[in-house]
């Protein structure tokens, strides 16, 4: 009797735990294809196309500025209108406008940068809080993101932290 009674609760406990790992539900997206889709994306995209075209064309303009004061230098140079001191001269201020040229690509860089961040960063919160809807919403116990296997969603779960620590002695 016993032993059928162990049966019984055996077979009950399987029959739960297969029910329990049945019932987890996972998905997954491609959250950057998305982002791709979205009409706030390419209205971000054609914003920060102009913001970089403005910049560009400042350094451009920076550029033709230093190269035409070159090649004024190299043709007084070379004609011997300049004696050693004025050359110096000219060619500290051309090295000084060369550093200024650098210096401001290394500005753009680090505008664009900032632009894109504070474009994409509310599209890239909407999108998260869209996956964390549709994950408690449907459901789900994890959603991955495509191609990367990155968790993007989770149901909430007991931390285990505390107990696993315990059971190592910490």
């Amino acid at each position: 009797m016993k032993s059928i009674l162990n049966y019984v609760i055996i077979a009950l406990l399987s029959v739960a735990s297969i029910t329990s790992v049945s019932a987890q539900k996972f998905a997954h997206i491609n959250s950057q294809l998305l982002m791709v889709e979205m009409p706030e994306m390419k209205s971000a995209d054609a914003q920060i196309q102009t913001y970089q075209e403005g910049l560009m064309k400042k350094g451009q303009d920076m550029v033709q500025a230093f190269e035409a004061k070159y090649l004024a230098y190299a043709e007084q140079a070379n004609k011997g209108e300049l004696n050693k001191i004025e050359m110096q001269q000219k060619e500290g201020e051309l090295g000084k406008e060369q550093q200024d040229i650098q210096a401001y690509e290394q500005e753009v860089q680090t505008l664009l940068a900032q632009k894109r961040q504070s474009l994409y960063k509310p599209l890239i919160d909407k999108v998260k809080v869209a996956i964390e809807q549709v994950g408690k919403e449907g459901d789900y116990t994890m959603i991955f993101e495509s191609g990367s296997g990155v968790l993007v969603h989770a149901a909430e779960s007991d931390d285990i932290m505390a107990l696993v620590k315990a059971k190592i002695g910490m």
